[in-house]
């Protein structure tokens, strides 16, 4: 099978999220990415059940198996003597090391960044932290939770106030999940200037700054009027009508984009006097004129059932879709089609088998030239350390 990344050699001393959905990406392209775990114990991901899945003869949690496809799991104790030398060697002929452990833990082993890069100049070694290398909070641990309520996420996320709502975190780690592309990223990044340059890199990437990074319009929205956004539930604080509306039978989001669009809407919905109001025409005046508008048209979408509803607006290229459960969103007409649930690769050895355990969801990216296999399941524990 061609691979986009052959030849590239990761040593991943991470763990939980950030830095593993980051090697991860690497390793889907066809990096070589070796996981380095603490003998017996491993990630701490492993152990985050039920519910659990089989790994061919070895029970890990599904969260596990989430972020680590197509890796070798090798056991080391870094902070043996032994187990420094045996990364230091292995630093020589890698390309990439990715670590997040806390600033300054790795420098007591000798595996930091001046550390290493004595052992191999041209290395591209990335530091994924809570809050970075420097500034006041630096030394202190993060996780994604703490991050998404630190770095402003959660001040905007859940009900309105005006509804008794609270600030709420989003129902998966998207702080983790967006350090670490970030990561993947700036390695590829690093890359291509030791390229260009022969020259290696120190990479800091960090929860907060990439969370800040992520509030994009919302904070673009503070910075050009000094007035920090509020929670909104599923409404847009820049776009009306965007958000969720209830059926007779169920919940639907429109997101309507222009002034054509929501004229149609309003043909749906038998609502034309709405669309030429002046008080409607524009979406500024529909933002301004918010509450009133959408009081209206929940009225009316109340009458109609979610499925012929969104049949209507589809015919109108009005964009919707229905609120599915994780479930339905897996299970979908696209996601078949789109290939987004595989199974993993087995060995020879083992019987095909219908156990939800064999599958994961694959990688979103689509290449013209290169085609990915099914993946390699996540590793047991040490799995290569023979090799």
């Amino acid at each position: 099978m061609v691979s986009l990344l052959h030849g590239l050699k990761i040593l991943d001393l991470s763990r939980i999220l950030a830095g593993p959905w980051a090697t991860q990406l690497l390793a889907d392209y066809g990096a070589e990415v070796i996981k380095v775990e603490r003998p017996e114990v491993g990630d701490d991901t492993r152990h985050w059940g039920p519910p659990w899945v089989d790994l061919e003869g070895e029970q890990a949690a599904a969260y596990f198996t989430a972020a680590n496809r197509n890796k070798l799991s090798l056991t080391v104790d870094i902070q043996s003597e032994v187990g420094q030398s045996k990364i230091k060697a292995m630093v020589k002929d890698c390309d990439v090391f990715v670590e997040n452990f806390k600033v300054g833990d790795l420098k007591k082993h000798g595996l930091d960044y001046e550390s290493l890069k004595q052992i191999n100049p041209s290395l591209i070694y990335c530091s994924i932290t809570g809050f970075g290398q420097t500034g006041a909070m630096a030394t202190r641990p993060g996780y994604d939770a703490m991050i998404q309520a630190t770095g402003g996420l959660m001040s905007i996320t859940g009900a309105p106030d005006s509804a008794k709502g609270e600030p709420t975190k989003v129902g998966v780690a998207v702080a983790d999940l967006m350090t670490g592309m970030y990561a993947a990223n700036a390695i590829l990044a690093a890359i291509i200037y030791r390229q260009q340059s022969g020259e290696g890199q120190h990479i800091d990437v960090s929860l907060f700054d990439c969370q800040l990074a992520m509030l994009a319009n919302q904070a673009a929205n503070f910075l050009a009027t000094n007035v920090s956004p509020r929670r909104m539930g599923n409404a847009h604080p820049n776009i009306v009508p965007y958000q969720t509306f209830e059926c007779a039978d169920g919940f639907l989001m429109i997101a309507v984009g222009n002034d054509r669009q929501f004229s149609r809407l309003c043909n749906v919905l038998a609502l034309d006097g709405i669309a030429q109001s002046a008080k409607y025409a524009s979406n500024q005046q529909r933002v301004e004129n918010r509450a009133e508008l959408i009081a209206l048209l929940s009225q009316s979408i109340l009458q109609f059932k979610r499925d012929e509803l969104i049949a209507l607006l589809e015919n109108q290229q009005v964009p919707c879709g229905p609120v599915n459960s994780v479930g339905e969103a897996l299970t979908s007409q696209q996601s078949i089609d789109r290939g987004m649930v595989r199974e993993y690769l087995k060995a020879e050895d083992i019987n095909p088998s219908d156990s939800k355990s064999n599958q994961y969801i694959a990688n979103p990216v689509k290449f013209s030239g290169v085609h990915f296999d099914n993946a390699k399941r996540p590793p047991k524990l040490g799995e290569s350390n023979d090799d």
